[in-house]
């Protein structure tokens, strides 16, 4: 026991004093804040910036339809003859939106045309679309003699009522914010898996390498050089990841008080009547989604969190070390990488794909207990109310798979850690675990 100390103190030690180790510990956050901070400020811009479209209406029909908004602004230059323009258009606004002199109205079904350098967004597309559509619609409505007015004022706009058998009131998106939370968690799992895990194998490698493996084999067992390795790896990552927690966490509200700070200034300035009754109405659902989010199993999750964070790091870290013994370089790594990434990539389309659909269904179900995917599945389910026993079982299916992985990887790492000059192949691979 004293000797697996020693070898993850050694390993915990050499990362947290590596250079690299300490700059990205304190760097990464700052970058990943300003780089969120600088996307979201860029966004804001481009909101405030609204696009040009001058119009061209030739039949006459449509001058009054198309409405300027904080996202269009919309400039009729009908008077003049459709070449200039459009030579206008070209030189001054982002687009023209040119409508052809017609007999009828019902001719300008496909006859509507766009003229731009660049391609429309999707949404002015659908808008455009949906005028052009109404003033058709309501035409044709005219000529059959029906009123458009008395139609339009028919239409009725549903608000569907969520309640649980409780009777209590629940909200439209809570299973969207339950996957993100549960979503979140898994990749985070995934992300230190793959980060460190790496490091697991270049730390072998580098051993093996430098035949420095040699000596330090000689005082010790394989499986406690590895179990050393892969303890000590995962003490450094955790330390790394609180530190990114703490600073990013505080860095994110400083950044993002001093930018609320700076657009509320702006946005208060050009709010309208709609957009606060639209901020009213969220402002009184805001406590809502805040009650659901606490009648969430957080603790269950951030318990489960920890298990799984370990349980699945510990899995994929013995076959990390395997491979890094198994080979002599990381070049030579890449062909036996794949097939542990797979189930990691396997587990977040699993995820999000199945769980939003059918929290509870059987492919759901099979891939949190399956221990290469539960790690990220499970964590998915979990703000869905999993049962207490398939929590159980599939935690211990995990951390059994892992004392097993580690028995068969063990043995890969005692006979590959000597081995030198030979790319090995997964034929090679299996005579080692014959041995």
């Amino acid at each position: 026991m004293s000797t697996l100390s020693l070898i993850i103190k050694r390993e915990f030690i050499a990362k947290v004093r590596n250079k690299s180790f300490i700059v990205m510990t304190f760097l990464s956050p700052l970058l990943f804040v300003g780089i969120g901070v600088f996307v979201g400020f860029l966004a804001s811009l481009d909101k405030e910036k609204a696009t040009q479209v001058a119009i061209h209406d030739e039949a006459g029909f449509f001058k009054k339809e198309f409405k300027s908004d904080k996202n269009t602004n919309y400039i009729d230059i009908s008077f003049m003859p459709f070449s200039t323009a459009k030579d206008t258009a070209s030189n001054n606004y982002d687009g023209l939106l040119y409508i052809p002199k017609v007999d009828s109205i019902q001719q300008l079904v496909k006859k509507v045309e766009y003229i731009s350098e660049d391609s429309p967004s999707i949404d002015f597309i659908s808008d455009v679309e949906h005028v052009i559509d109404s003033a058709l619609t309501s035409e044709k409505l005219k000529v059959l003699g029906f009123d458009a007015k008395k139609i339009e004022a028919t239409k009725v706009n549903s608000d569907l009522k969520l309640s649980k058998f409780s009777g209590e009131e629940t909200v439209k998106g809570i299973n969207e914010i339950k996957l993100i939370i549960g979503g979140a968690f898994g990749y985070l799992i995934m992300m230190f898996i793959v980060i460190y895990g790496n490091f697991v194998m270049r730390s072998v490698i580098e051993e093996k390498t430098n035949r420095i493996i040699e000596i330090i084999i000689s005082s010790v067992k394989p499986f406690q050089l590895m179990m050393g390795k892969i303890i000590g790896n995962s003490l450094a990552g955790i330390l790394q990841f609180l530190i990114w927690a703490l600073v990013g966490g505080v860095l994110f509200f400083v950044f993002s008080y001093l930018l609320g700070m700076q657009m509320g200034a702006s946005s208060a300035v050009s709010a309208d009547a709609l957009a606060n009754a639209e901020v009213s109405t969220l402002s009184q659902r805001i406590p809502m989604y805040i009650n659901e989010l606490k009648s969430l199993p957080l603790l269950t999750l951030f318990i489960s969190f920890i298990l799984y964070f370990i349980g699945g790091y510990f899995l994929y870290s013995s076959f990390y070390a395997a491979i890094g013994a198994a080979v002599d370089s990381e070049t030579d790594s890449q062909q036996f990488l794949l097939p542990i990434i797979l189930p990691l990539i396997l587990g977040v389309y699993i995820g999000f794909f199945t769980v939003l659909n059918d929290p509870h269904g059987t492919i759901a179900t099979v891939f949190s207990l399956f221990p290469l995917t539960s790690p990220i599945v499970m964590l998915m389910r979990i703000p869905f109310g999993v049962p207490a026993w398939q929590l159980i079982l599939s935690i211990l299916i995990l951390f059994a798979t892992f004392i097993f992985v580690v028995w068969f990887a063990a043995k890969i790492y005692r006979v590959g850690i000597l081995m030198y000059g030979k790319k090995p192949t997964w034929k090679e691979l299996y005579k080692w675990l014959k041995y």
